[in-house]
């Protein structure tokens, strides 16, 4: 069995998740709503405390969006909770919670770039730097170099989550 490290706590996974909410914020100023689109599972778990995190600390309104892509093929269809006229002309922050390749970010982007945004921006827990495609993430807790045998996993678990590297 492969041991873990622990990279983030919860409380330092809060501070993260706050602070990104503070530059989304920053982002936003001039902007009566966003869409915070989630990449399903812990991206979009993310999104939604991002969310909890921007009511607090402003009036920003913020609608979330899941975005459900099969990550063995990123080029199949990619579905969104809400319909491309929902976020039309919007802010839209794409959000995952750990960037590795940058392949489930791309394809993404890829699926937003059909609609005309205001602005498009991407946001993540843990930035691996192991990047495949020219993608980047705007707004990020953490920056990692890790070999690319490692793997990063974001564990939410009530009062338990953490970020570990198997």
């Amino acid at each position: 069995m492969k041991t873990s490290i622990l990279i983030l706590n919860q409380a330092e996974i809060q501070h993260k998740i706050k602070r990104i909410a503070y530059q989304i914020l920053e982002n936003n100023i001039d902007e009566k709503e966003i869409i915070l689109a989630g990449i399903a599972k812990n991206g979009f778990e993310l999104a939604k405390r991002l969310q909890k995190e921007l009511e607090k600390i402003s009036a920003l309104k913020s609608e979330l969006c899941e975005v459900k892509i099969d990550k063995k093929n990123p080029l199949g269809s990619i579905s969104t909770s809400l319909k491309a006229e929902d976020y039309k002309d919007k802010s839209v922050v794409l959000v995952d919670d750990v960037l590795n390749s940058g392949t489930t970010l791309i394809y993404g982007v890829r699926h937003f770039l059909d609609v005309p945004l205001k602005q498009f921006k991407t946001a993540v827990l843990v930035d691996r730097n192991h990047k495949k495609y020219p993608v980047k993430a705007d707004f990020k807790g953490i920056s990692l170099s890790t070999s690319l045998n490692e793997t990063v996993k974001l564990k939410f678990e009530k009062d338990n989550d953490r970020v570990e590297l198997l």
